[in-house]
């Protein structure tokens, strides 16, 4: 069976691209946006790719189309598939029909922390011997790729609140009927698609209905929304996580950048993480994925030992140059709050060294200018932000001014290279921000340093 997908290099069209392969399909797609590290994974596992989208790409006769919620009415190719009348499906319901059926689905859902919390759980089972399937929105370099079919009755499945496609309006993660559910976070994003925080929280809501009564549910004692989302109607055991604070499983912070801490369940001491990553987004993540992978039979001390061993997510804080006493870092930051927490963990970690952040609003969230103040404000632990303004974006970045002093706007990727050359001197952390490829600046920052 030959399947074409529309898409195909966006972060979960892919990993579905990559299951497919593996059991057995002949797979092609299209994108308008063919880059690494996407591109590179998919050719290697022999998947033809076709950059743009036009009409002649269905001339391959595919048997059945998966399209991506990029795609809209008025795409070449996906109008074609409409007048050929080719069979077509969204990629969530494919993945349900073709994967998940029978599978211990484990949900990994929320604003933030979703794609470092699937790969710590997926790590977690993999380490313990459950060689578990998962479809991953980012690379996790414990395992080199986003998705596999895996050799278990377990799925770890980054669970995306944005809709199926163009035909289908619902959440993704509607579709997957988890077994054990993580509920991060919760907050207003996707402005492109929901009309206000309501209306995503209706759509949560619809993910907690499908997990059933002898599932689990984790999430974050301090997350409001979330409780809110509970309160409208619950038929599931939920254990909450807090760090320094009563819950069933509790974080006590040894180092306050969060690279070490105690784990806790029902009072009694499970073991101690000591880990590379930082901040207290990462420890929160760190409990949940302790807490499902206990659901699924691992013991804490087993999940706190594989944790010692995680490599975090390719471009989440990844060092990308490291030289003459200045280290820069890729990290696929998409919301206020994301950009928030990952400075507050870099700032305790390097203490008064000198950070400057650099981001691109690419977000569709960002790109409308829903956050500007709270944008602004996310950048005070930065010693300077640059912020790029590129054509096309829907709002005048120096709105931002009026909220911070420590903001620069650029117009051009070479006026951010000449400010990251006046201003990186000496001890130095350079954090791009930005979950697009911005404009390549990551290579040309590798060639001047």
């Amino acid at each position: 069976m030959h399947i074409h997908i529309l898409g195909i290099c966006g972060t979960f069209m892919g990993g579905l691209a990559l299951i497919a392969r593996e059991l057995g399909y002949t797979v092609s797609g299209s994108d308008q946006n063919v880059y690494p590290p996407m591109s590179t994974q998919l050719e290697q596992q022999g998947i033809r790719l076709m950059n743009g989208y036009k009409a002649e790409n269905l001339d391959i006769k595919p048997d059945l189309v998966v399209i991506g919620n990029a795609m809209s009415r008025g795409n070449p190719e996906v109008e074609a598939v409409l007048n050929l009348g080719l069979p077509y499906i969204s990629g969530p319901q494919w993945l349900a029909e073709h994967v998940l059926q029978h599978k211990w689905v484990l949900a990994v859902a929320g604003t933030h922390g979703k794609t470092t919390t699937t790969s710590m759980l997926s790590w977690i089972l993999e380490f313990n011997g459950f060689k578990p399937g998962f479809l991953i929105g980012g690379i996790p370099l414990n395992f080199g790729i986003s998705a596999r079919l895996g050799e278990s009755d377990f799925f770890v499945i980054e669970a995306d609140e944005y809709d199926c496609a163009f035909f289908d309006k619902r959440s993704k993660f509607v579709h997957y009927r988890p077994r054990t559910a993580i509920l991060n976070n919760l907050e207003y994003d996707h402005a492109d698609i929901f009309e206000n925080l309501d209306a995503i929280k209706k759509q949560f809501h619809h993910l907690v209905r499908t997990i059933p009564g002898q599932g689990l549910i984790i999430a974050p004692d301090c997350e409001k929304h979330v409780s809110e989302v509970l309160d409208m109607g619950c038929w599931t055991p939920v254990q909450l996580t807090a760090i320094d604070a009563p819950a069933p499983w509790q974080a006590e912070l040894l180092s306050k950048d969060g690279s070490r801490f105690a784990v806790h369940f029902e009072g009694q001491a499970q073991g101690v993480v000591e880990w590379p990553l930082t901040g207290r987004h990462n420890v929160y993540n760190a409990l949940s994925a302790i807490a499902a992978a206990r659901h699924v039979g691992v013991l804490p001390a087993d999940a706190i030992a594989a944790l010692a061993q995680f490599q975090n997510v390719k471009r989440r804080m990844e060092v990308i140059v490291k030289k003459a006493g200045i280290t820069v870092y890729d990290d696929f930051a998409h919301h206020p709050t994301a950009i928030q927490t990952t400075l507050d963990g870099l700032r305790k970690q390097v203490g008064n060294e000198k950070i400057l952040a650099i981001v691109e609003p690419r977000s569709n969230t960002m790109r409308l200018g829903v956050h500007t103040q709270s944008l602004a404000e996310s950048l005070s632990q930065a010693d300077q932000a640059i912020i790029f303004q590129p054509d096309g974006l829907g709002w005048d970045l120096s709105q931002l001014l009026r909220y911070a002093n420590n903001i620069e706007i650029c117009n051009s990727l070479d006026a951010i290279i000449e400010t990251i050359r006046a201003e990186a001197g000496g001890v130095c952390h350079v954090l791009l921000m930005s979950n697009g490829s911005f404009g390549g600046i990551y290579q040309r920052l590798r060639e001047i340093l």
